[in-house]
């Protein structure tokens, strides 16, 4: 298989001032891309503010032979991250990736969490994945080429305890990406999404020292660049942590007609095995509009009806 190398691209990376995104940063600029290091400088709730983290990677990259630049936008400033873009586009001519990584966490259970925790998270999270993607979007569209990777979560795939909030975002994220990479097919823009499992700090007080050695941010950016390059599918999750990589895939069983004399709670109570039943033909679905068709042509079949087309 060919080199995969980023000679000539321009990506943005949004929170590349540690952790992931600086990994990501510093793969991509080693493979001859030039590199955006956006990141506010935040503590890892969304407090603060400092430009040295990105300089320090900008810095690395500049003094290994790279091209990068610093910006400080705030990723839920929609105005901020169009000027951004407006810029970039000034300065190298291109977009040709985004790599939405920015976050914070504000954990507690539910019913210890506040609702601005909630609207924070959502808002960098999720709203500053829309805002970055929405800014870049027209800029792709032009250039019929664009790959945009968005940074989802095992939480929001699967939840997991005190993290309602970032479960929820996380989750926002994969739904926008499905229907993006459906709406960008045609133009030439794959959309896919990382699910990392990495030693970070929004994970180093959640992880004991032993796990958190072996998973290092660098374990998992392989995975982030061939979703970023020529050859990446498109409407992926894929898991990445400990040099582990696996396809994460939302399926459904293949479904159940119940006739309408039929039709009532005690028969799905009844019949519940066999409609969760997902070990034989469960299959992914490529929109909302297929789960439609999927279940009318079922029923049609049950009911004896030709359907047009």
């Amino acid at each position: 298989m060919a080199d995969i190398d980023f000679n000539g691209r321009v990506a943005i990376i949004t929170g590349a001032g540690g952790g992931l995104g600086r990994a990501h940063a510093l793969a991509l600029a080693a493979r001859g891309a030039k590199v955006v290091v956006n990141d506010l400088g935040g503590d890892v709730h969304g407090a603060g503010g400092d430009a040295s983290p990105a300089q320090k990677v900008v810095d690395e990259i500049t003094s290994n032979g790279g091209e990068a630049i610093v910006d400080g936008s705030d990723i839920t400033d929609a105005a901020a991250v169009e000027k951004l873009v407006e810029d970039v586009k000034g300065k190298w001519g291109r977009i040709d990736i985004l790599i939405n990584n920015a976050g914070i966490l504000r954990d507690k259970s539910f019913a210890k969490m506040e609702l601005d925790d909630v609207r924070k998270v959502l808002e960098v999270h999720l709203m500053g994945t829309v805002n970055c993607t929405k800014a870049v979007w027209p800029v792709m569209v032009e250039a019929g080429y664009g790959r945009i990777l968005m940074t989802t979560s095992a939480s929001g795939i699967y939840g997991n305890f005190g993290q309602a909030n970032y479960a929820a975002a996380k989750s926002g994220i994969v739904g926008f990406m499905n229907t993006l990479a459906i709406e960008g097919e045609k133009k030439g823009i794959h959309v896919n999404s990382l699910a990392p499992s990495a030693a970070t700090r929004m994970t180093e007080d959640l992880l004991p020292q032993a796990v958190l050695d072996i998973l290092q941010p660098e374990t998992i950016s392989p995975g982030a660049l061939f979703l970023v390059s020529e050859a990446a599918p498109t409407k992926k999750i894929l898991g990445a942590g400990a040099g582990v990589f696996a396809v994460s895939e939302m399926v459904e069983a293949p479904g159940v007609f119940i006739p309408e004399d039929a039709r009532t709670p005690e028969v799905i109570a009844e019949r519940w095995n066999e409609i969760a039943d997902v070990s034989k033909d469960a299959a992914p679905l490529g929109s909302a509009f297929d789960q439609t068709a999927k279940y009318a042509k079922l029923a049609a079949k049950e009911l004896g009806i030709e359907l047009p087309g």
